[in-house]
């Protein structure tokens, strides 16, 4: 993890990273949906003992999934270019490495969430382990400001 993130700076690319979290997640939608239909057909086959093919329509279909695969590549690529971790395609999971109080979180985004950063967690934690933003905040004044015993 060689890029941290303010909170402001992942802000500033999630439009743009959201576009591109959309094109693979479409690529994976793609590609899942061709690998069924070459399933069913191999399942038709063997049941059958065999059968006439369309090979030209099969071999588009091929070639549309490859395409679809290097469109996934392609987008989770520059996403990963920017120094955001893409966590999971089918929930369109996003982190982005922060460091407080000496310590690399995760500030955490999801696609359909508002498009600010409003979760956190630890390395190892994951999504499950998700916090709210503001506790975030608070952690990091009790660092900066501790409160002084009277």
């Amino acid at each position: 993890m060689d890029k941290l993130f303010t909170v402001n700076e992942a802000n500033t690319l999630l439009p743009v990273l959201e576009s591109l979290l959309k094109q693979a997640m479409e690529g994976k939608g793609t590609m899942e949906t061709i690998d069924k239909e070459l399933e069913v057909l191999k399942h038709k086959i063997f049941l059958s003992g065999g059968m006439r093919v369309d090979i030209i329509g099969v071999s588009r279909r091929k070639d549309e999934r490859e395409k679809a695969i290097q469109r996934i590549k392609d987008a989770v690529a520059e996403i990963h270019s920017t120094g955001v971790q893409v966590k999971d395609l089918d929930l369109g999971l996003l982190d982005f490495p922060h460091m407080v109080d000496g310590e690399t979180v995760l500030l955490c985004w999801k696609l359909g969430e508002e498009l600010r950063v409003q979760h956190w967690h630890g390395l190892e934690e994951g999504f499950a382990g998700r916090k709210p933003i503001s506790s975030l905040v608070k952690k990091r004044d009790k660092t900066e400001n501790p409160e002084k015993p009277n």
